[in-house]
């Protein structure tokens, strides 16, 4: 893996995160655009979407289910061929619990932009 293809995964993953915790509609807008291509997908357990907007929505929702919760990167950032992997989690704010975990794995775009997420659910709440 090359120091410059390293960059461009550890920049894309950041945007990701930003996207993620970005609050507020017109910030959570600008963040997806920043972040996904404009065909940009993502398909967790949970969704399977394709968008901006669509994208947008999946990121609000995460929001209302986990009020005051941020996505934090576990561990580095590993990647290969326009693909790079990454651990999360998604912990309080007041507290530091965590009690959602995963594993992603993206495609880039020519442009540095995500143009695939596929999402997996480590650890997730039992109720």
């Amino acid at each position: 893996m090359t120091a410059h293809a390293t960059t461009a995964y550890e920049t894309a993953v950041a945007r990701y995160f930003e996207a993620w915790n970005a609050e507020g509609a017109e910030d959570l807008a600008k963040a997806v655009a920043a972040c996904w291509s404009e065909d940009g997908g993502y398909t967790d357990p949970l969704a399977d979407v394709t968008g901006h907007e669509a994208l947008a929505a999946v990121i609000a929702g995460a929001h209302e289910q986990f009020p005051g919760f941020e996505f934090r990167q576990l561990g580095a950032v590993d990647g290969h061929h326009h693909v790079a992997r990454f651990g999360w989690e998604l912990v309080s704010v007041a507290d530091g619990s965590a009690p959602v975990a995963g594993f992603d794995v993206i495609t880039l775009a020519d442009d540095g932009r995500i143009r695939s997420v596929h999402g997996f659910l480590d650890r997730v709440p039992t109720a």
